[in-house]
């Protein structure tokens, strides 16, 4: 019998869905289960073919326990490793090459120095830091957020260089962004799942939580030719970085989708939130996802998913080359 797992917290609407769907419709040998763990023991096989990842971004004893169960071959969705070394920065980077427009972006160091370090631990970066050329650069207004954070936390809308100095201020020792703000006439938010099935949703960021899904995909031949570009983009991202599960947000400025937030290995899927329509076609389209990984699935071989931009580094490619895989 092969298992299906998700490893989940709080969450309970799609979880259960999740487990519920593949039981319906899994052939003979296939089933799932909310994970059940007891005890973690170094290279230990994983009693599942398949895990879902749904809570090891807040959880290290999960990453850790899932990296282990990948190394003995289980599938894990998504890919715990690359997960780690994964921060909105180097993934904005990774979207140039890829071909896809991103927001104009400053990696700036914490306000703080970090623990355990001095003066002299900086003496390789200049200061006092060339403020006016980034302001210049980025223009206001602006946001600053975190390199590798995420669900909005300690994200700061800036319109001049005092406010951009009093936020700074509270960000203590995060590595923060500087960020061109995006004014846009249309917003998306995308599922990707597998790498290739595409939800394109429209979404309200402004609005209360509830009721950002409360619009409608715009119509026409200029709107089918937007949302082609954003389905085009939205799988460029994915391959590169070489996602099973995620989101990618896009803001629309002069006709042009500019990816805003692509970095969301176990985003919100919650029924509350992102509606009946949009929560069924996730159920379904990770249901069939993971029972086709699971009927692909090698005992102790590599089961996980990695990118293009991986495996170019690997096989002595191009970056260009994560365009074409």
């Amino acid at each position: 019998m092969k298992k299906i797992g998700i490893l989940h917290g709080m969450e309970s609407s799609f979880p259960e869905a999740f487990v519920e769907r593949i039981n319906q419709i899994a052939p003979s040998g296939i089933m799932a289960e909310s994970v059940s763990i007891s005890k973690v023991i170094q290279a230990e096989t994983s009693d599942y073919a398949v895990i879902i990842d749904r809570i090891s971004q807040d959880v290290p004893f999960y990453r850790a326990m899932l990296k282990n169960a990948a190394m003995s071959g289980t599938a894990v969705i998504n890919n715990p490793f690359w997960w780690s070394a994964d921060e909105k920065f180097f993934n904005n980077a990774l979207a140039v090459y890829a071909g896809v427009p991103v927001p104009k972006t400053i990696l700036l160091p914490s306000k703080e120095r970090p623990d355990d370090t001095s003066d002299t631990s900086f003496r390789n970066l200049k200061f006092p830091l060339p403020w006016g050329e980034m302001f210049d650069h980025i223009g206001f207004p602006a946001f600053m957020k975190p390199h590798a954070g995420g669900g909005w936390k300690n994200v700061y809308k800036v319109d001049n260089a005092d406010e951009f100095f009093k936020a700074y201020d509270e960000t203590g020792q995060l590595v923060m962004l500087f960020q061109e703000a995006i004014d846009f006439t249309d917003y998306f938010r995308c599922y990707c799942i597998g790498g290739k099935d595409v939800k394109i949703m429209p979404y309200a960021p402004k609005n209360e939580p509830h009721l950002r899904y409360d619009a409608t995909l715009p119509t026409g031949p200029a709107a089918k030719k937007l949302l082609a570009t954003v389905k085009d983009y939205v799988l460029r991202l994915n391959k590169a970085l070489g996602y099973d599960f995620n989101t990618v947000e896009f803001a629309v400025r002069d006709g042009i989708p500019i990816a805003i937030d692509f970095c969301n290995p176990a985003p919100d899927a919650d029924v509350r939130s992102v509606g009946q329509e949009n929560f069924d076609w996730v159920v379904e389209a990770t249901a069939k996802m993971a029972i086709d990984r699971a009927k692909k699935h090698k005992e102790n071989m590599d089961n996980l998913t990695w990118g293009t931009f991986v495996w170019s580094s690997v096989m002595g490619k191009t970056r260009d080359s994560m365009i074409k895989g």
